[in-house]
């Protein structure tokens, strides 16, 4: 003779947790995940992002964006050494760049120049600031870039 099994009251109950227990698990992972090229709200190409980053007062928001250097100013030589130019985007607005050359080489840029930059974004004032443009030497994240003719500094 067949047994039945009895069904257990909470059964229907546990059903929505595990789910829940899944998507938060998989939400987590995908945090994990690096989101090179991903367009999320705290990471984008080109003008529009900064403008965003700018108006919000963001700190540390990933960007790529390019531009002409109109400004070259002297290397930062207090603590780490910075390269240090102005950036026009082609709307007008302008950011610091400032390149830590002891971890990545000196671009060897000009007034002028064009060139595309992927860092970090510091907003200040005057317009922001766009950092770690240079290889991570931990390994822990990405790092960012600049490109000037054809060539990487990182």
């Amino acid at each position: 003779m067949k047994t039945l099994r009895r069904r257990s009251a909470t059964a229907p109950l546990l059903a929505p947790r595990w789910l829940a227990g899944l998507f938060l698990f998989a939400v987590s992972a995908w945090a994990l995940i690096p989101q090179v090229g991903c367009l999320a709200p705290d990471h984008g190409t080109g003008e529009e992002a900064v403008l965003q980053a700018f108006h919000r007062q963001a700190e540390e928001v990933p960007v790529e964006v390019e531009g002409e250097i109109i400004r070259l100013l002297s290397d930062d030589l207090q603590g780490s050494r910075h390269q240090r130019f102005i950036l026009q985007l082609d709307g007008g607005h302008t950011l610091l760049i400032s390149h830590n050359i002891d971890l990545a080489p000196k671009v060897p840029a000009e007034l002028g120049d064009r060139v595309v930059v992927h860092g970090d974004y510091v907003w200040n004032e005057r317009g922001g600031v766009v950092h770690w443009t240079h290889h991570d030497p931990r390994g822990r994240r990405a790092g960012g870039w600049i490109r000037h003719r054809g060539q990487l500094y990182r």
